[in-house]
């Protein structure tokens, strides 16, 4: 299928979603949104691959939200005096925005970024949706928003606060300064740092090539658990993994794995069920 702001393909059960409008800087245009989730559950669903790496191309991963969408009213109503103006914007505008990056993170397959030049506002949006994040040398991240007098509203916060500081975030908020790469492996945010393209993206299909070896099942497992783990306390976690093993575990899948390591190969487990589509 083609897409306006994306290429897709699929290898080895991993796959590849790369940002196509390096002219552009890669903003986030209206097709972006929709088609965005659409790949993500389209993949999930039809259980097309075991991981996701999403990158871009051209000098800057994202210049965040094209500011078409921002002057061109996504909210729905050009009159802020609009008695459902706020109904507007949090039904058509925000929410739908938001909800193409939660799309990422209920995924159930695990999702990667890799990121080369600079990620601005929405592009930080996304990254922190992912479940790992990687950087060339000269990337950065920038919660941009306060430079256009926004408050960043499409996921940044709640998920960048997993990775960082609380002091460091809000200074990031509040300044718009630039984080480079070296500086958000030190924080937490980046998983690693690569001396350039190439290199990052050999690097990343590798431990994306690694986890599509292990069996599905217990990597979306160990994904839903670490985000519930995340938003819960401790006694509420263990009782969910408990009925989660109880109600998923594969005990065949566990033999296979022991069997596959003594012979020194890849398991042959199964792939994740289809989900019926809404």
């Amino acid at each position: 299928m083609t897409y306006t702001c994306f290429d897709v393909t699929i290898e080895n059960n991993i796959a590849h979603i790369v940002l196509n409008r390096p002219e552009k800087r890669n903003a986030m245009i209206a097709e972006f949104w929709t088609e965005l989730p659409e790949i993500i559950r389209d993949i999930d669903s039809g259980a097309k691959a075991r991981v996701i790496v999403i990158s871009s191309t051209g000098p800057v991963f994202s210049a965040g939200i094209d500011i078409s969408m921002l002057s061109g009213d996504i909210a729905g109503s050009k009159d802020k005096n609009d008695a459902h103006y706020g109904a507007h914007f949090y039904d058509n505008g925000v929410k739908p925005l938001q909800d193409s990056f939660s799309a990422i993170e209920a995924c159930r397959i695990p999702v990667i970024a890799a990121i080369q030049g600079g990620c601005y506002g929405g592009g930080v949006d996304l990254i922190t949706a992912c479940d790992m994040r990687y950087g060339t040398a000269d990337s950065f991240i920038t919660i941009y928003e306060i430079n256009v007098g926004m408050t960043a509203d499409v996921g940044t916060f709640p998920r960048i606060l997993n990775h960082m500081p609380e002091g460091v975030v809000r200074e990031l908020a509040y300044t718009g300064r630039q984080m480079r790469a070296a500086e958000c492996k030190t924080r937490g945010l980046f998983n690693d740092v690569y001396a350039d393209y190439k290199a990052m993206l050999d690097g990343v299909m590798a431990i994306a090539a690694e986890i599509s070896t292990k069996p599905p099942l217990a990597i979306y497992g160990s994904k839903r658990i670490i985000t519930y783990a995340r938003d819960h306390d401790t006694q509420d976690t263990l009782d969910n993994i408990a009925v989660w093993n109880m109600s998923m575990l594969i005990p065949g899948e566990i033999m296979e794995a022991f069997q596959a390591k003594a012979q020194k190969r890849n398991g042959r487990f199964y792939d994740l069920p289809k989900l019926k589509k809404r």
